[in-house]
C-alpha cells in the first residue's frame, strides 16, 4: 500500500490505492483529517466518501451517506457524495440553444437530462495531488462530452483547517458551454444506520422558491415561500413539515438571489440535530440552494455496514444556479449561466462541530458549507 502524506496546521493528508475498476483504472482514497475533522474523498467522482466528527457525546460519527466499496459507487445512481456536472440539476428535454446552435443532450431523468448526463463528472476517474492542507483533483471534459460544447478543464480541491473545509471549483472552457457545479453529499447529522432526518431542524433564508412541474423543471413562476410549507425562515422540524407537502418531498431550488444580480456570499441554510448537537450550515454567493430529502432513495441500496437508504432518510443542500438556468426567462430575469472562454471558480466551505449543548440553535462550532464564483 502506498501512502503519501503532508502536513498544513494540523491537518494530514494521505492516500492510497481503494480499489479497481475494470477497464477504466485504479480509484485512489484520499484522507484529510484535522484533530477536529476526518474526510476521505474518492479520485471516483471526487466523491466525498466521508466526514467525521463528535457530538456532544464526544463520539465520532459519519454522517455522510455513502458505501463500503468501490463496487457501490460503480453502480450508485443517486449520485451520493459526488461532484456533479457539467450542469447540476436538471435541462428540461435536454436540449439548449447557445449562440444560435441547438444541442441535444442524453436524457438520463425521464424527458430531461439530470446532472451532467448518462456519464457525468460523477463517473469520472480524476487525477489527484496534494496540496497544502488537502488534495486537488483534475480533470478533462472533451468537446461533445454527453451533448455540450467545448472542452473543459475542471478541477476540485478539498482543503481542511481545523473545523472548516473548504472546497474550491475551477474550470476552463475554450468555447461557450453551461456549467454548474455542485456537490450532492447525503447527509444525516445523526449518523450512519439512522433511519430517518424526521427530528432534524431546518431552516432556509430565502424569501421565494421555484414551483416545478411533474417532471421536477421549474414552472418560471418565482414563488413566495409566505404562507406556503416552504416558509424555512424560521427553524422547523423537518418531519412535521414533510407532512404538509404535496408530494414525495422537498426537491426544490429555494431562491438566495436573482443570478443576474451580484453574488455576494450570504448565509443559505442550517440544519441541526438536536440529540447530538451537530450542525450542518450552508453559505453561498450562488444564486440559489437545491433542499433535497431523498425522496427517491427506496431500500434497494445497501450502503455503509449494510445500511438500507430509505426514503426521508438524509438531506442535501446543493449550493448551485438555479434549475434549467440555461433555458428559462423568468420575471424579466435572464438566468442563462453560459460560459464564454474563461475561468469559473466557486469555493465551498464547511466547518464541522457541535452545539456545547443539546439546544439546536446555540451558535457554536456549525458546519459551515459555502459556495463562490467569480
Amino acid at each position: 500500500m502506498f501512502c503519501s502524506c503532508a502536513r498544513s496546521k494540523m491537518t494530514q493528508v494521505s492516500h492510497h490505492p481503494w480499489g479497481e475498476w475494470p477497464g477504466q483504472g485504479t480509484v485512489d482514497l484520499w484522507v484529510v483529517q484535522s484533530p477536529q475533522v476526518k474526510v476521505e474523498v474518492l479520485t471516483l467522482g471526487a466523491i466525498i466518501r466521508s466526514v467525521s466528527y463528535r457530538g456532544n457525546d464526544g463520539q465520532m460519527e459519519d454522517v455522510v451517506l455513502g458505501y463500503d466499496n468501490l463496487e457501490g459507487y460503480v453502480s450508485d445512481k443517486r449520485y451520493l457524495g459526488a461532484v456533479v456536472g457539467r450542469v447540476a440539476n436538471r435541462i428540461a428535454k435536454g436540449r439548449f440553444v447557445l449562440e444560435g446552435k441547438e444541442y441535444q443532450l442524453d436524457l438520463n431523468n425521464g424527458p430531461n437530462a439530470l446532472h451532467g448526463g448518462l456519464r457525468g463528472f460523477n463517473k469520472a476517474i480524476w487525477l489527484a495531488a496534494a496540496v497544502e492542507g488537502g488534495v486537488q483533483l483534475s480533470l478533462t471534459s472533451p468537446d461533445g462530452d454527453q451533448g455540450y460544447p467545448g472542452e473543459v478543464q475542471v478541477s476540485v480541491s478539498y482543503t481542511l483547517q481545523g473545523e472548516e473545509l473548504t472546497v474550491e471549483y475551477q474550470a476552463q472552457a475554450n468555447k461557450t458551454t453551461p456549467i454548474n457545479l455542485t456537490n450532492h453529499s447525503y447527509f444525516n447529522l445523526a449518523g450512519q444506520g439512522v433511519a430517518d432526518i424526521y427530528d432534524h431542524q431546518v431552516s432556509i433564508t430565502a424569501q421565494s422558491y421555484l414551483p416545478v412541474d411533474d417532471t421536477s423543471i421549474p414552472t418560471g413562476e418565482i414563488r413566495e415561500v409566505k404562507d406556503t410549507p416552504f416558509d424555512l425562515r424560521e427553524p422547523v422540524l423537518i418531519g412535521p413539515r414533510l407532512k404538509e407537502l404535496q408530494g414525495p418531498g422537498f426537491d426544490h431550488n429555494f431562491c438566495l438571489s436573482s443570478p443576474g444580480g451580484p453574488w455576494t456570499e450570504k448565509r443559505a441554510a442550517r440544519v441541526c440535530h438536536p440529540a447530538s448537537g451537530r450542525v450542518l450550515e450552508v453559505s453561498t454567493n450562488q444564486p440559489g440552494v437545491q433542499f433535497y430529502t431523498a425522496n427517491f432513495l427506496d431500500g434497494s441500496i445497501a450502503g455503509k455496514c449494510g445500511c438500507r437508504y430509505r426514503k426521508h432518510s438524509s438531506f442535501c443542500l446543493e449550493t448551485q444556479n438555479w434549475p434549467d438556468a440555461v433555458n428559462q426567462i423568468s420575471a424579466g430575469v435572464l438566468k442563462t449561466f453560459s460560459f464564454r472562454p474563461r475561468k469559473w471558480s466557486c469555493a465551498p466551505t464547511m466547518q464541522c462541530g457541535v452545539t456545547s449543548t443539546p439546544k439546536p440553535y446555540d451558535n457554536i462550532s456549525p458546519v459551515h458549507y459555502s459556495c463562490m464564483a467569480q
